[in-house]
């Protein structure tokens, strides 16, 4: 019978011969990548100093090329070989590839980092997502596992994916909270107790109370509120419109800019505004300083907000006020919790920028937690009347 091929990236039989006088020579069949099998040599002054020889060849010849990851490939270098991947392809906002960078090196370097991917047992990144202090910690951490270790498996160093047999990871939903009324009017007595507040430095412009009202008035994103332009605001049309067509994005060594293009393609749309919101813009019109970016919301520099500064600010805001459940997320909820109440799901979905109402019915809207009125349906569960004899 034919001797069956050694499997790609092995070696058979090593043989050792002295070849003269105090040199040994060792070789071996090894089977390269590219399925052809070769004859590789080692030598030394002795049978084992040419065994040893060999094998450091095999090691080089099994070793990655270029981007190819291995079996043997410390994890930390499977990430930084999977992250520069990542950044290549632009498969997402820089932001994202940020944020999986500080997730490999605060969490998967330090735990799993010097290890060999073949070592990568389910069990052992099972305890290393679990070992982190919340559900989106964990989350994230097994995200970025997932993807580096389908590159791996991508690259023939892994049979299968091990992060795919770790447990399902079940975090405790939180239902949907949205303003009321008289919710908005505290929140409203909160903006201004913090506009006439005394403070050290310059008195605050009118941006915050304005952003807060631009909010409910589009239920945009808090990035895509303070990216908007002069130019993306038409007063004279019946109704007045925003067209929201960008966000704005922080980066390391990049600063703070306007993104030309919103979360998703669904995200592009126009908003026809409320005459509240119309009353806004005009005055702002008339009060606000020329700026560079010809932006509705600037900074006393006239520079794009940014979105984490204004975060801050908010909570700043609602300290102490018993709406500390209350991000500007939370007015955007308000929004298509009012707008599925009034009118439907779908319509709630098309003015957030979804493409679908499923999250938005999941994620964005109050359940409804009154029943219809089915008291006179009831009623016919009630027994026979009864009546009291009369005394006669």
């Amino acid at each position: 019978m034919a001797r069956p091929p050694l499997p790609i990236g092995t070696f058979g039989t090593i043989t050792t011969k002295e070849v003269r006088p105090g040199v040994y020579r060792a070789r071996t069949r090894f089977r390269d990548f590219d399925g052809v099998t070769r004859e590789i040599k080692g030598t030394g002054r002795s049978a084992a100093a040419a065994v040893r020889e060999l094998k450091v060849k095999i090691a080089d010849r099994s070793a990655p090329s270029g981007d190819l990851i291995g079996p043997d490939m410390r994890i930390s270098q499977v990430a930084d070989i999977w992250l520069s991947l990542y950044r290549a392809e632009q498969r997402s906002e820089a932001t994202t590839a940020n944020e999986y960078q500080r997730i490999i090196e605060n969490v998967i370097n330090p735990a799993i980092g010097n290890i060999r991917l073949r070592e990568a047992t389910a069990g052992r990144l099972e305890r290393l997502i679990r070992s982190q202090d919340s559900h989106s910690r964990r989350k994230k951490t097994k995200t970025v596992l997932k993807m580096m270790f389908d590159a791996a498996v991508i690259d023939d160093a892994l049979p299968a994916n091990p992060v795919s047999s770790t447990s399902r990871l079940r975090g405790q939903k939180k239902d949907v909270q949205a303003l009321s009324v008289e919710d908005l009017n505290a929140v409203r007595s909160a903006v201004d107790a913090w506009m006439t507040k005394k403070r050290p430095g310059p008195k605050p412009n009118q941006d915050m109370p304005d952003i807060v009202d631009l909010l409910l008035a589009t239920g945009c994103r808090i990035g895509e509120v303070l990216a908007i332009r002069w130019t993306d605001i038409d007063l004279s049309a019946t109704p007045p419109t925003v067209s929201i067509s960008g966000t704005i994005k922080t980066e390391t060594g990049k600063g703070t800019y306007r993104k030309p293009k919103p979360k998703s393609d669904a995200s592009k749309r126009t908003i026809a505004l409320p005459p509240f919101a119309v009353d806004v813009l005009m005055r702002r019109r008339i009060e606000q300083r020329p700026n560079h970016y010809n932006a509705v919301f600037a900074t006393r520099n006239g520079t794009w907000h940014q979105v984490g500064n204004i975060e801050r600010r908010w909570r700043t805001i609602r300290a102490d006020t018993g709406f500390d459940w209350v991000t500007p997320h939370t007015f955007r909820k308000t929004v298509a919790t009012l707008i599925d109440r009034l009118v439907d799901s779908d319509t709630a979905a098309r003015v957030l920028g979804h493409s679908s109402d499923a999250i938005t019915k999941e994620f964005y809207i109050e359940k409804d937690r009154t029943t219809p009125d089915v008291t006179h349906i009831l009623q016919s569960f009630a027994g026979k009347a009864t009546t009291t004899p009369s005394d006669d």
